[in-house]
């Protein structure tokens, strides 16, 4: 026989057998990292999206924090003269500000995300952890472009910066999780539950009232009432952020250990969750 022929021969091509989840099976992250392109794509995809036909395109990432900050000035500092720990109010409302809105961002479009991709989720295989995961990741631009504000900000009030701010990619990382475990609970129970969608934005803003955006936490003296607020997971990120931003700051060792500790079992709790309702995304959505 030829050479030729021997070359003209069909070549087997394995066949890949996908199966749905069963139960609470654990989460496949050697999976997930296969699809690593796809993740990084997506994230881009919501980034351009987000400021695509508007009129100040990715300014809005900077307009929205600033602005929101504007308003808590004149409100809470100049009207209600809220302590602000001895900083100006400007700087310490933004500060506030940016690991809220990578939060905030982060569990809104991660909680519609399955809902908004249902035709790429109906029409061919991959980890759907990918999307929610992807709305989350896509936030880091816009705080990156804030944060750029911030320091400059800083410089006009003369407020030193100093080695602790090495430590905000960590509470960067910390507000992600947060944003990503609540996230994953609520975009798998919308598939089924359409009014989660609803409910959410209230959810989120009575959230922010309850995180110390607008007041400091150290308003917070008694040890038990301090130790309930810090099960809330945002105020730890947030007073950790403002400790490495801002000089002088006592460091909240506590809060920051609660908001970990709650943070991880959002995050596996959310992840188990979303694993086992995986299975019926394509049928529901």
């Amino acid at each position: 026989m030829s050479a030729n022929a021997l070359d003209s021969r069909p070549v087997a091509i394995p066949a890949t057998l996908i199966r749905p989840s069963r139960g609470w099976s654990a989460l496949n992250l050697r999976e997930l990292w296969r699809y690593r392109e796809l993740i990084y794509f997506l994230t881009w995809r919501d980034v351009k999206v987000r400021y695509k036909q508007t009129l100040f395109g990715a300014a809005w990432a900077i307009l929205k924090p600033f602005l929101t900050m504007v308003i808590f000035y004149f409100v809470f500092d100049r009207l209600a003269s809220v302590p602000t720990d001895g900083y100006p109010g400007p700087i310490f409302y933004f500060s506030g500000l940016l690991p809220w809105v990578l939060f905030h961002d982060g569990v809104t479009k991660a909680g519609n995300s399955l809902v908004t991709g249902a035709n790429l989720i109906t029409k061919v295989y991959f980890p759907r952890l990918a999307i929610p995961l992807a709305s989350v990741v896509s936030g880091s631009v816009d705080f990156g472009l804030a944060f750029l504000v911030l320091l400059g900000m800083m410089a006009v009030y003369q407020i030193e910066i100093t080695t602790r701010l090495l430590a905000v990619p960590l509470f960067m990382l910390m507000a992600l999780i947060t944003a990503l475990g609540v996230g994953l609970w609520l975009s798998a129970m919308n598939v089924t539950y359409r009014d989660v969608g609803h409910v959410t934005p209230f959810m989120v803003q009575a959230w922010m009232y309850a995180s110390p955006i607008v007041y400091s936490a150290n308003l917070i003296t008694d040890p038990r009432i301090r130790s309930l607020y810090g099960l809330n997971p945002v105020v730890g990120v947030i007073q950790g952020f403002r400790w490495a931003i801002l000089g002088g700051m006592e460091f909240p060792g506590t809060l920051i250990l609660e908001s970990v500790l709650i943070s991880a079992l959002l995050l596996w709790g959310g992840a188990m969750y979303f694993r086992r309702m995986e299975r019926s995304f394509a049928d529901v959505v």
